[in-house]
């Protein structure tokens, strides 16, 4: 089973959907319980600040299950959290699981970013199998993640700016774009996430 959490704020039912296409078995989970759980999703609507006050309660549970290796993936505001803080919210504290912060994207660029932009991918990744550089993905966001240790960026864009598309550290990774709405290619990095966590 794959838990998608549920934090009042996440665009659920289009990564259920799209989760089952891709193979998986998606639940909901509205309370912090993942022991059943192979994979964790953490999707992302919302402000930075807000999501955290709404994830705290998921946190210890999180990092448990962290710790015993479960994948867990972050899209768009899910993946920002994991970082230490945002110039969103200033004063908030993410999760901190990806050392590094999350600032406002640049001036002379439309704000929020929305619609389709290409990958180039930094190094192989088992997420991204079948993911060729320039293929294109859905972004809706005005922030975007820089990662302390670059070598984190698995995948970036451009977008005014070099912008962390794809991190990961050990079994976290994240998304800045979003594969529920990425099309066959974005179906793809969820297939590949479903059977990450079924081995």
């Amino acid at each position: 089973m794959i838990a998608i959490v549920d934090y009042g704020m996440g665009n659920l039912f289009s990564i259920y959907n799209a989760l089952l296409k891709a193979g998986g078995d998606p639940e909901i989970m509205r309370e912090p319980e993942f022991r059943d759980a192979a994979g964790i999703i953490i999707p992302g609507v919302g402000s930075f600040g807000r999501c955290m006050e709404s994830l705290r309660r998921f946190q210890k549970p999180l990092e448990e299950r962290i710790a015993e290796g479960t994948p867990v993936l972050g899209i768009c505001i899910g993946m920002q959290v994991m970082m230490d803080e945002s110039e969103e919210s200033p004063g908030a504290r993410g999760f901190g699981w990806i050392p590094g912060r999350v600032v406002r994207l640049p001036e002379g660029v439309t704000v929020p970013q929305m619609g389709w932009n290409s990958l180039e991918i930094k190094r192989h990744l088992e997420l991204l199998d079948g993911i060729s550089p320039g293929d294109m993905f859905y972004f809706v966001h005005s922030y975007h993640c820089i990662p302390y240790d670059q070598r984190v960026a698995v995948a970036t864009t451009l977008y005014g700016v070099e912008v962390a598309a794809v991190v990961a550290k050990d079994n976290i990774y994240g998304t800045q774009f979003h594969p529920e709405k990425s099309g066959p290619k974005g179906l793809r990095i969820l297939e590949n996430f479903v059977r990450m966590v079924r081995c």
